[in-house]
């Protein structure tokens, strides 16, 4: 079934080229039916994400501090919830993206942030995990935003990211995997997963499908910070 013009037309508009203020303001506009405009679209990041994150997570996560970074409506704290996560936190550039989030419940504190533009307003090495779920493509979060994650995740801990693999994201996702492969190579971090996933969502036009599935693909990453812990012996 075709994907609603609405539903495209929203989706292109987001992810133009416009500046900053224009774009949140884009983001305000959608907030009301983001939710129901991703079922649509079959968006599966944030469940992919939360099942990777989830899985690499050496311990019940229930004490876990985490950081759901571009948390928009709250779809990836929905599915980290179920997995065990409680100690959630958020921030988003968007407003009305942060109202539907604080709406849920499922968060124990949001703030306004621009990653790429202003730090997160944590201090340094303060959270277990952090997630980006979404915001990692062109004309979103610049990759030269990645250390700043890194800043505020423990010593240990987990990193969640995702990109699209279509064709508009190619130059941007070819940036932001020699950017994670140098942090590696530093010594910042290692690489627990990298999951390439074909049905990532619906495309919004056949330009952007792959291999004329109607579809987009798209890859979380998992990352765990160094200096990595010693496994405790019993």
């Amino acid at each position: 079934m075709r994907l609603a013009a609405g539903v495209r037309e929203r989706v292109a508009a987001v992810h133009g080229g416009g500046r900053l203020p224009q774009r949140l303001r884009l983001y305000d506009g959608w907030a009301a039916r983001y939710d129901q405009d991703v079922a649509a679209l079959e968006y599966r990041a944030p469940e992919l994400a939360a099942a990777s994150l989830a899985f690499a997570f050496p311990a019940p996560p229930a004490g876990a501090r985490l950081l759901d970074v571009a948390c928009g409506t709250g779809l990836v704290a929905r599915e980290l919830h179920r997995r065990g996560f409680r100690c959630l936190h958020g921030v988003d550039g968007s407003a009305g993206m942060l109202e539907r989030a604080r709406s849920t419940g499922l968060y124990r504190r949001l703030r306004p942030c621009v990653l790429g533009r202003e730090p997160l307003p944590a201090p340094a090495e303060h959270y277990d995990a952090v997630t980006v779920v979404g915001a990692l493509s062109e004309g979103q979060v610049p990759s030269a935003a990645v250390p700043e994650l890194l800043r505020v995740t423990k010593p240990g801990g987990f990193l969640c990211l995702t990109t699209r693999s279509n064709p508009s994201n190619l130059r941007y996702k070819v940036e932001l995997e020699a950017a994670l492969e140098r942090l590696e190579r530093q010594g910042a971090w290692q690489k627990v997963l990298a999951q390439d996933v074909e049905r990532w969502e619906r495309a919004t036009s056949e330009e952007e499908s792959t291999q004329g599935t109607g579809y987009i693909s798209g890859v979380v990453y998992v990352y765990r910070k160094c200096p990595v812990p010693p496994l405790e012996e019993g």
